[in-house]
């Protein structure tokens, strides 16, 4: 054994072939601190072998190297910048003396070999997968670059188009398509993955394969003229500004970069590699994203640890009540292949469900992502009924009727008296107190809100709403299957509006206060998606989710915290329900919807919304862009703090997962506590305070002023004051 560390060993074969294998203690090869100082020891072990005449790069796991850690990268990235270009080049620096060892050197790849493990294959000369094989750059997703060499190597490998396609999408490429562009050499049956490594390394020191040159390309300026770079780069701005925007700036960052290192060697491309990598490492956006990531596998977690203690496994749901939300449910749970039961009380309802779960595998089938086999199994998943009788074994029912209490509590009760003693009964609601549901059944522990977001298949969030009663099983088991569905699951504690809603209708109400002093609501709605970068502007949204909808709800809000979100008078919302301009449902909100001649969609200003409200707001009145923002975001970021204080939602991880996934919050901004924090909690006390005059959505609570003091972050502390 030349060198055997914790995550890396060096081991002399027959012939001189050195096997350096990655295998971690944890369950996945990662690049750590603890790694790259393996990495360097097996780099010297290597050099100072006089045996050894070529390098296999092989895993002990089913994957590859999934990447770098990216728990070390939020403190590491504290560091002032002119700090960080020494740190990434030090890690780079290891990449390119494995790269300049005198023998010729083989990756063989199997599962994932992302971010760092594709940068690892890439410093090898020849790249043998396996056809369980993923590889990709995804750091763009997390606000970055590569930095341990990928922006130098992969464009001398691939050209610069396909290298930027790579890096500024950060998808993951199967074995075939990587081979297709020149990243992997061969494909091989995974059986045959460390034999066909062997083999190429053999024919290598053979000279049966000119590794040398093979690598040259490597090591040199990329082989552009100046018509040919000028052409690729200047389209490969053009559609990453189109795609990407203002708020990523990482995939301009790494375009930028390739174009001015395609003249220069590996030491002067890599160089500019390192400066890039620390400038995007210092951004909001990368602290944000990489926040998300981290956030998403606290929710994962718990997902996981759910399916492991659930005592109950549900291998068979129904949902009662086929509209366009039942539909959607009995699609995810049948696509994901758990078989549901979907009950209504007419057939034209089950005909409404079906046809939607239809139109969304045709297509999937149009997109060749599923087969017409596969189509016809999931829809077999499906069983339409009228009779409850057809729900009595089932694990678990969604009640998605009406948004009604008295008719929910009915159906529930109705439902519970034909499932079995230990099968679990949940609601999809958006707003009704699941403990007030509660009381129409009698098994209380097996009980709890399920809520989807609309639509289904696309919001990956669901809120499993936890009543006073509710066991720990039965959160547990839901929780499980929500994750099986494909679903990202947060537990919430009951409320009026449980948490997401509950939050977004101080946004709302700030919205509704400035239209009412004047602001217009068009000039409101381009603020907050071109400039904050929400996907839709609050008027926009209210018409999407239904005017009559939030209306209703608005109500049930009111009820529930009448000093906080007490109904507005001349509310413009309301203006439009009593006007019966309900939004996209009828064609008519605060905008007018249609149709143009070849068919598409249209969207324009209502004349008859800006009618409806004079004489009820304000004359026209122009705001800033600052202060649209802060009027719309305050209120909701002082009620997420209030939902974490009041122990609604657990983690500030899961509350901005939770707006992130459930309303669209912009992930450059990680989420509504992630924002908070870049933006300062002493900044937004003193911002906030500025509006205290507004009402009590404006006023910060003092735990948030005592946070402030403290020094202290959402992210460490437990703020839970009940």
């Amino acid at each position: 054994m030349l060198f055997q560390g914790k995550s890396l060993s060096a081991e002399l074969l027959a012939d001189g072939i050195v096997e350096v294998k990655f295998d971690a203690e944890g369950s996945v090869n990662k690049f750590d601190q603890a790694t790259f100082e393996d990495y360097r020891a097996v780099v010297e072990a290597i050099k100072n072998c006089n045996d050894a005449k070529g390098v296999i790069v092989t895993s002990g796991k089913p994957a590859f190297i999934v990447g770098a850690d990216i728990t070390e990268f939020l403190e590491t990235f504290k560091q002032p910048e002119d700090a960080l270009v020494p740190w990434v080049k030090s890690a780079s620096d290891v990449f390119d003396s494995f790269e300049d060892l005198e023998l010729p050197t083989v990756a063989a790849i199997s599962g994932f070999a992302l971010g760092g493990g594709c940068e690892m294959a890439l410093a090898c000369d020849y790249r043998v997968a396996d056809t369980t094989a993923q590889i990709g750059l995804p750091e763009v997703k997390l606000g970055l670059m590569p930095g341990f060499g990928g922006t130098v190597r992969l464009p001398r490998l691939v050209g610069a188009d396909n290298a930027v396609e790579w890096m500024s999408t950060g998808k993951q490429y199967k074995a075939e398509q990587a081979m297709k562009v020149g990243v992997v050499d061969s494909v091989v049956a995974p059986d045959f993955l460390r034999e066909a490594a062997i083999s190429v390394v053999t024919q290598a020191i053979e000279g049966k394969l000119d590794w040398k040159a093979k690598r040259q390309p490597k090591l040199e300026p990329l082989k552009l003229t100046p018509t040919e770079s000028l052409m690729t780069f200047n389209t490969c701005k053009g559609m990453i500004a189109a795609k990407a925007g203002k708020h990523y700036p990482a995939p301009m960052m790494m375009v930028n970069t390739l174009e001015k290192a395609a003249g220069l060697d590996r030491a002067g491309a890599m160089h500019l590699e390192n400066v890039g990598f620390a400038k995007l490492a210092k951004t909001d956006a990368a602290t944000a994203q990489i926040g998300l990531f981290m956030a998403d596998q606290v929710i994962k977690g718990k997902a996981k640890k759910a399916g492991k203690i659930a005592t109950k496994a549900v291998n068979k749901a129904a949902v009662l009540g086929a509209g366009i939300m039942g539909g959607g449910i009995a699609y995810q749970s049948a696509y994901k292949g758990t078989p549901i039961i979907m009950k209504d009380i007419a057939d034209s309802a089950l005909d409404l469900g079906l046809t939607t779960a239809a139109g969304l595998l045709s297509k999937q089938v149009e997109r060749g992502r599923m087969d017409a086999k596969k189509m016809a199994g999931v829809l077999n998943n499906i069983t339409p009924t009228l009779s409850y009788d057809s729900v009595k074994d089932v694990d678990v029912v969604v009640e998605a009727v009406v948004e009604n209490p008295k008719v929910k509590g009915i159906v529930l009760a109705k439902v519970e008296g034909v499932v079995a003693e230990d099968a679990i009964v949940t609601s999809n609601t958006s707003t009704i107190s699941i403990d007030l549901l509660a009381e129409s059944v009698k098994r209380k522990d097996k009980f709890c809100g399920m809520h989807f977001f609309n639509p289904v298949h696309k919001m990956p969030l669901v809120e499993v709403i936890r009543g006073k009663e509710t066991s720990d099983e039965t959160v547990a088991a839901v929780v499980a299957y929500a994750a099986k569905m494909g679903k990202s699951p947060i537990v919430v504690n009951d409320c009026p509006g449980f948490y997401v809603n509950r939050v977004l209708f101080p946004y709302f109400a700030g919205f509704s206060y400035l239209v009412k002093e004047g602001a217009d609501f068009t000039a409101v709605d381009k603020v907050m998606e071109k400039q904050f970068g929400w996907p839709m502007g609050p008027a926009y949204l209210l018409d999407v989710v239904g005017i009559d909808t939030a209306d209703h709800c608005t109500g049930v809000m009111s009820a529930g915290f009448p000093t906080r979100m007490q109904k507005i008078d001349n509310d413009p919302v309301n203006l439009l329900y009593t006007n019966d301009r309900f939004g996209q449902k009828n064609g008519k909100g605060f905008y007018d919807y249609g149709t143009d001649k070849r068919g598409k969609p249209t969207k324009v200003a209502s004349e008859a919304a800006y009618e409806l409200f004079a004489g009820n707001v304000a004359d026209k009145k122009d705001f800033d862009a600052d202060e649209i923002i802060a009027r719309l975001m305050i209120p909701m970021v002082n009620e997420v703090v209030r939902c974490l204080e009041e122990g609604i939602v657990d983690t500030a991880a899961e509350a901005d997962m939770g707006l992130i996934y459930g309303l669209g919050f912009p992930p450059f901004r990680g989420g509504p506590i992630r924002y908070l924090e870049t933006v300062g909690l002493e900044k937004f006390i003193e911002m906030a305070d500025k509006f205290a005059h507004l009402g009590e959505v404006y006023q910060v609570t003092d735990g948030m002023r005592e946070m402030a003091k403290s020094g202290k972050s959402y992210f460490t502390t437990d703020v839970k004051t009940a």
